[in-house]
């Protein structure tokens, strides 16, 4: 197996804790839902184009044609199933989620053990300190609702009420039953660790590691920094193209994680995964566009990919992905049909369609040759709970194809 990186999200990129739909307010802006005021849905050819196509605004966010002319063409599948093991490409499921049942626990299974510790940024180097942002009591994302953008680049948001401060968060670890203490073990991390989303993440592995689907690994879920997007941590954290939290978790996590857990890591990258939801599964600004797709606004910093490397450009991003050699990686990601659709009303940057962006990510990964599968979800929301128990083991044993079990 080459080495891997699992992006299992309600969506690929976009934020989790924004605020649920509600009508708007003076004092708390919520999500939006809709094309911003002023947006561009005219001019293909114009900067920050938004692409109404196939879509169903009856709906709140609006819901998504899967056969779009826009996406790469996907098999679809009967209600409840899901592709066959180890199926490459691009699929439709739904509308039913039942949960897999191996997310439920059974009885005879043998059981990993969970340690939990607690880290600050007085204990970093990497983020100390950290960003806080002064939001509306009681309405999260309050700031970014109602802040302006950079002159002529719509997807630039200027947050004034950020500062600097400090962020704690948990770190749990799950270690698979039978572990032989010295011995190294295979490992993922997961994003955003303490979601709902990840509730099943153990039993999962309980019950797929027993029925030898994966190898038994170490699971590490990592707390995110605190609050959501532009101007906080958890922003700065997963919103951001460049090494730094891969940094944050090589030389300032696992080293707590084998001390605290006694457990040994693998250094092979064959044996390390990670998973996310939503903006810790991957992002960047514009919504990720530049993973896939030329950066839609004008000239300005950014990072290209030359040689193989990550290099500043002043003009417009080349993609990301069609610019890089291939990589050893597998993709696991799946898209909800309602998943968030220009959520803050401020940012109408043509980048902000969450499941345009995957689809255009499934295309890049065809066209470079990647092994991937993606699934767009019927009858599914932002990191859509029933979605995720139903794809979990799924996703996981599609991730560790041909990884050995001992």
């Amino acid at each position: 197996m080459n080495s891997i990186l699992a992006v299992v999200t309600g969506t690929l990129m976009s934020a989790v804790w924004l605020m649920p739909a509600a009508l708007a307010q003076t004092a708390c802006v919520t999500q939006n839902m809709a094309v911003p005021a002023g947006a561009n849905t005219s001019d293909h050819a114009a900067p920050f184009f938004i692409d109404t196509t196939g879509l169903d605004f009856s709906t709140k966010p609006p819901t998504r044609d899967p056969n779009n002319p826009n996406y790469p063409r996907a098999t679809e599948l009967s209600d409840g199933t899901l592709p066959p093991a180890g199926a490459e490409g691009n699929f439709i499921i739904g509308p039913t989620h039942a949960p897999a049942p191996e997310t439920v626990a059974k009885d005879g299974v043998p059981k990993g053990t969970t340690i939990s510790f607690t880290i600050s940024s007085k204990e970093s180097v990497i983020y100390n300190p950290g960003l806080i942002r002064d939001d509306v009591a009681g309405c999260g994302n309050s700031s970014i609702m109602i802040a302006t953008t950079a002159p002529g680049d719509k997807s630039n948001m200027i947050v004034t009420t950020s500062h600097p401060g400090t962020w704690t968060r948990t770190i749990d670890v799950y270690v698979p039953p039978n572990y032989v203490r010295g011995t190294e073990a295979p490992f993922i991390v997961l994003g955003d660790g303490g979601s709902t989303a990840w509730k099943d993440m153990n039993t999962t592995l309980d019950n797929l590691i027993q029925q030898r689907r994966v190898p038994p690994m170490v699971s590490i879920q990592i707390g995110n920094g605190g609050q959501d997007a532009q101007g906080a941590q958890r922003g700065r954290e997963y919103d951001t193209l460049s090494g730094t939290y891969a940094q944050f978790v090589e030389r300032e996590v696992l080293p707590l994680v084998e001390q605290r857990a006694r457990v040994k890591l693998t250094k092979d990258p064959e044996g390390r995964a990670t998973m996310g939801l939503s903006s810790s599964g991957t992002s960047l600004r514009g919504g990720a566009w530049e993973y896939h797709s030329p950066w839609a606004g004008p000239a300005g910093p950014n990072l290209t990919v030359k040689a193989g490397v990550l290099t500043p450009s002043e003009a417009p991003g080349a993609p990301l992905i069609p610019s890089a050699p291939t990589k050893p990686i597998r993709y696991w990601f799946e898209m909800g049909d309602q998943d968030l659709f220009y959520p803050n009303p401020t940012i109408p940057d043509g980048m902000h369609d969450w499941t345009l962006s995957a689809e255009l990510m499934a295309k890049v990964l065809a066209a470079k040759g990647y092994h991937y599968q993606f699934l767009f979800a019927r009858n599914a929301k932002h990191v859509d709970r029933p979605t995720v128990a139903q794809t979990l083991p799924a996703a996981l044993e599609w991730t560790w194809k041909d990884y050995p079990i001992p």
